[in-house]
């Protein structure tokens, strides 16, 4: 038997935000076909302002050394047990996407094109959602630094807008509660 997808409203109030993996890989083929359903993600002109890194399945092992060096800087001088602690938020994820952006001059057209890229951010979460993958949207202040940017070949007016990470969880989060609707609504008059 194979599974329903869910509905879209359904998959939109109950995806959550995993923050803790369970470590088992995502298959770099699984990320790929979220990705390319996700660039279907509203754009302006259709310029698709967005491009992707993808490390998934055991590739994803690739680029832990590199989120170790510029995320915990003094690394070499910590012990074995304290480093494994550290980077644990990195090791037990499955994959994980960096969303490349263009950091256009334009004003109007560089919050357009963050606007849809957020929006396809949006897309891939809820497709592997669908799918039963957890994902986490993280902007790290490592996303930023020249040595890793230039690790991951990041160009001059490029931005990396999301360390996306997915992966497999054993224990889905409890519902935080939100601000109640008609607090956020004012009706034109």
């Amino acid at each position: 038997m194979t599974k329903q997808s869910l509905s879209v409203r359904d998959a939109i109030i109950q995806r959550r935000s995993i923050k803790a993996f369970n470590g088992k890989k995502v298959a770099e083929e699984d990320l790929l076909a979220i990705l390319e359903d996700a660039t279907w993600a509203p754009n302006h002109g259709m310029r698709n302002p967005w491009r992707f890194i993808v490390a998934g399945g055991e590739r994803y092992e690739n680029v832990l050394p590199v989120i170790r060096e510029v995320a915990i800087p003094n690394w070499k001088q910590l012990d074995e047990e304290t480093l494994e602690k550290q980077m644990r938020k990195f090791t037990t994820v499955g994959g994980v996407v960096f969303v490349i952006v263009p950091e256009d001059v334009r004003q109007k057209e560089r919050l357009e094109d963050y606007g849809a890229a957020s929006a396809l951010i949006q897309n891939a979460q809820l497709l592997a959602w669908d799918q039963g993958i957890g994902s986490c949207w993280k902007t790290p202040p490592f996303l930023d630094n020249p040595t890793f940017r230039e690790r991951l070949g990041v160009q001059p007016g490029e931005r990396i807008m999301s360390m996306l990470q997915f992966g497999y969880y054993d224990v889905e989060p409890k519902v935080k509660e939100r601000k109640p609707f008609d607090e956020l609504v004012t009706l034109f008059e």
